[in-house]
């Protein structure tokens, strides 16, 4: 392994344990590795040997060459133009696959017409337009230039409020656990 490779690994060791709803120290258990040494992995302040990272990768239930090839993903370079219409209409998406982030731009009239509550914290930044927000019982009118962060589990609605506005929503992806940071 290359130095830009095994310094990467921390990202995917990262979301996998998340995924499997894994502390570091149920990993460190399995592993038989330190909970410091798998944290500073996971924040790429270490890189495992091929032995560690293959003692880390059967403690997450996967092997070391997929999480080496889910790490190379995390160095993902990846264009969305502006004229891309892959998305539903009057919204695009702003990055592609699954990553930490999630984006989507918003275009014309929208109403989310039922109340959300998203697992993570997401940003709403009205580029052009306006729109009316409903957040926890609260109502909040949002212009051009305009911001409005919601923590995760905060319910809430939003619409756009004339065929010129759009919006860009940016959150934490769903599929990242709310588990406070331990590690």
């Amino acid at each position: 392994m290359d130095d830009k490779e095994t310094l990467r690994v921390g990202a995917a060791v990262r979301r996998r344990r998340r995924a499997l709803s894994l502390t570091l120290a149920a990993v460190a258990a399995r592993s038989g590795l330190s909970v410091p040494f798998l944290s500073q992995i996971e924040n790429e302040r270490a890189r495992p040997s091929t032995r560690s990272l293959e003692r880390v990768a059967d403690a997450l239930e996967t092997t070391a060459v997929e999480l080496l090839y889910a790490a190379d993903s995390t160095r993902t370079v990846d264009v969305v133009r502006a004229g891309d219409t892959s998305g539903v209409a009057g919204v695009r998406p702003l990055v592609r696959g699954e990553h930490q982030m999630h984006a989507d731009e918003f275009t014309g009239e929208h109403d989310a017409g039922r109340e959300l509550v998203l697992r993570n914290d997401a940003l709403l930044y009205v580029a052009d337009g306006a729109a009316q927000v409903e957040a926890e019982g609260r109502a909040y009118r949002l212009e051009r230039g305009d911001t409005l962060y919601l923590s995760g589990g905060v319910r809430h609605r939003w619409r756009a409020t004339g065929p010129a506005t759009r919006i860009l929503v940016v959150a934490v992806a769903e599929h990242l656990g709310t588990a406070p940071h331990d590690g």
